[in-house]
């Protein structure tokens, strides 16, 4: 067995697992956040059930630390209220980013399984353990079963060959991977990556790379633990851990051989985490503002790593610079090395820990037009505010920010680089749900057809909108951040389908994206595939969604605004314009079972 199989198996006490197996797989550790939080609790008081285990069971408000927005201030406080009464241990707004607590506080070590409704709990393949994000009704249904539902994935192996460059940072791997794999050529897979330089990999570096999974389309990226990460987690946890990792005849659906000596400094270009291209190629762009922290850079070697090349400078005049350590330990380390003095004496601002700008909750967020370099795993279009996001690594976003346009540390300028003067700035330019009834197994409605790939969620359901726990609320801003669609909303009619491409939901847990469209009356999606957790979610909430092969349209004959049947048990869909058949897949048994249920819970 490959090495999720190895952990899977074991948490679900079955000898052997293979890809494809549905089994319920036991959650050593079952967490919410502050924004899924409030939903998880809801729906736990709505369905009559109570808390499995309080003992694994955790709430980490890392979004919005201090409460700063009314919704989510009001959310946190419910949250505690209930943890209160149910003897939850709660990680506050003064805690940090909840992944990292449970990597740091002995919640998750090698070989465990984890879950949270925050998208990136897949950086637990880290450390050889087994995480997942998910939405608000399988966290729901974690903390009262103990268990959770789960599709065993295909696995991918990568072995690095060659010797890693000295200028070459885990976010330069990470985003060399992406610009090689893309948002979906991974997508639904395990990967686990092996080589001489992968074994030499820190801690801190394979949370980096392994925190950015999800951007990749794959289920998780893992690394077998080292003995040192071994011994590490053995102290924490104060417990024998025993190595769980591959067999020698493990069988991956996918192997690849990749140099490691090739690999380049880079960044992400604004709009796409796989959008990647070396940092000499865009070197001199000027920038407005950088960011380091997030869960994939707010490690204490991150901040090291910048202020070694911040210390005795100063950042460009006009140019911010935001620090936000990934936990408060971490904070509190940085205090104690001199760390913060030297971003303060450089004339950045340090945060309070937390998730900071990819949750819109905190520092980080960008204006209309402002370019930003940052070390954080995300950039599309307004997920950390109106402006343009460049990621890349600790060491070119510390030399940008001294700079006042992206480059190295290698290549830093006497002088930064100034701001000429502005021209004149000009200004920027509901259904109702149906009531409930038995779910049909054949439907047929108006299509619309919107061919893009890698529709995120962001785009579906911006994250300004998340603190929304009501359903008939989201279905007005459905696809107000896609391009081309921000008035879909208002010209959707209840019993519309809509037909996309790949990697349809990619990116977030949130629950919301696919509630949206259940506010509004939408009768099914097909797509060509889905988001890991979107699929998840969808299936879990009864919505209807199924996947295709590209040439279906063309044997429809389908065009924009046919009306079509599907039948999704059979998988027939027919263009009711023309009378022409093809195939989608069909529901499999699981999910027909969870539709009929009228939901997982």
């Amino acid at each position: 067995m490959t090495l999720i199989e190895k952990i899977l198996s074991k948490h679900s006490n079955l000898s052997t697992v293979k890809p494809d197996d549905i089994i319920d797989v036991i959650i050593d550790t079952r967490a919410a956040r502050d924004f899924g939080g409030a939903n998880v609790v809801k729906n736990l008081l709505d369905n009559g059930l109570t808390v499995n285990d309080s003992s694994k069971t955790v709430f980490t408000f890392d979004c919005n630390p201090g409460g700063s927005d009314q919704k989510y201030a009001a959310n946190q406080h419910y949250c505690r209220q209930y943890a209160r009464e149910n003897n939850i241990k709660v990680y506050d707004v003064d805690s940090g980013i909840g992944t990292h607590l449970a990597i740091d506080s002995g919640l998750a070590w090698p070989g465990s399984t984890f879950v949270s409704t925050d998208s990136h709990a897949n950086i637990m393949g880290a450390l050889g353990s087994f995480g997942q994000g998910m939405g608000d009704q399988d966290i729901a249904a974690a903390w009262a079963k103990g268990f959770v539902w789960f599709k065993v994935p295909q696995s991918v192996k990568i072995t690095f060959t060659g010797k890693r460059p000295a200028n070459v940072s885990a976010k330069d791997i990470v985003l060399y991977l992406l610009g090689i794999f893309g948002a979906n050529k991974l997508l639904g897979t395990s990967v686990e990556i092996y080589g001489e330089e992968a074994e030499k990999l820190t801690l801190d570096e394979r949370i980096t790379i392994s925190s950015m999974a999800t951007e990749m389309g794959a289920i998780i990226i893992f690394f077998t633990p080292n003995a040192e990460i071994i011994k590490h987690f053995e102290k924490i946890t104060e417990n024998t851990i025993e190595l769980i990792k591959a067999d020698d005849n493990a069988v991956y659906e996918q192997t690849h051989e990749i140099d490691i000596s090739k690999f380049f400094q880079m960044v992400a270009k604004p709009g796409h985490p796989h959008d990647d291209t070396s940092v000499e190629s865009v070197k001199g762009t000027k920038i407005d503002s950088a960011f380091l922290g997030s869960c994939t850079n707010g490690r204490i070697d991150d901040l090291r790593i910048a202020a070694g090349i911040l210390k005795g400078r100063k950042v460009a005049p006009q140019v911010v610079l935001k620090v936000v350590p990934a936990t408060d330990a971490i904070w509190n380390q940085a205090l104690d090395e001199g760390l913060v003095k030297i971003f303060k004496d450089a004339g950045a601002m340090v945060s309070n820990a937390g998730c900071a700008g990819c949750a819109a909750g905190q520092v980080g967020q960008n204006g209309p037009q402002e370019v930003t370099i940052s070390t954080g795993n995300r950039n599309f279009d307004g997920k950390q505010g109106k402006g343009y996001v460049y990621l890349a690594s600790p060491a070119v976003v510390a030399a940008s920010a001294v700079a006042g346009f992206i480059t190295t540390p290698d290549q830093l300028p006497n002088e930064p680089a100034l701001f000429g003067k502005l021209g004149i700035m000009k200004p920027s330019a509901k259904s109702e749900v149906g009531t409930k009834t038995e779910k049909p197994s054949v439907v047929q409605g108006k299509v619309w057809i919107i061919k893009k790939d890698d529709i995120d969620t962001d785009m579906i359901f911006h994250n300004r909108y998340l603190a929304i726990t009501n359903i008939n609320e989201m279905g007005q801003y459905s696809f107000d951040n896609l391009k081309g669609y921000e008035d879909f909303a208002k010209k959707a009619k209840a019993g519309d389908i809509i037909i996309t491409a790949k990697n349809f939901g990619a990116g977030s847990s949130r629950q919301q994206a696919v509630d949206c469209f259940i506010s509004l009356g939408i009768s099914c999606i097909l797509a060509e595939s889905y988001g890991a957790i979107y699929e998840r979610n969808a299936i879990n909430a009864a919505f209807p969604i199924l996947t295709y092969k590209p040439e279906m349209l063309d044997l429809l004959e389908l065009n924009d605004g046919d009306t079509v049947k599907i039948d999704f048990l059979s998988g027939e869909i027919t263009n009711l314009q023309n009378n022409k058949t093809a195939h989608t897949n069909k529901f499999y048994d699981a999910q027909y079972q969870i539709y009929k249920n009228g939901g997982l819970l």
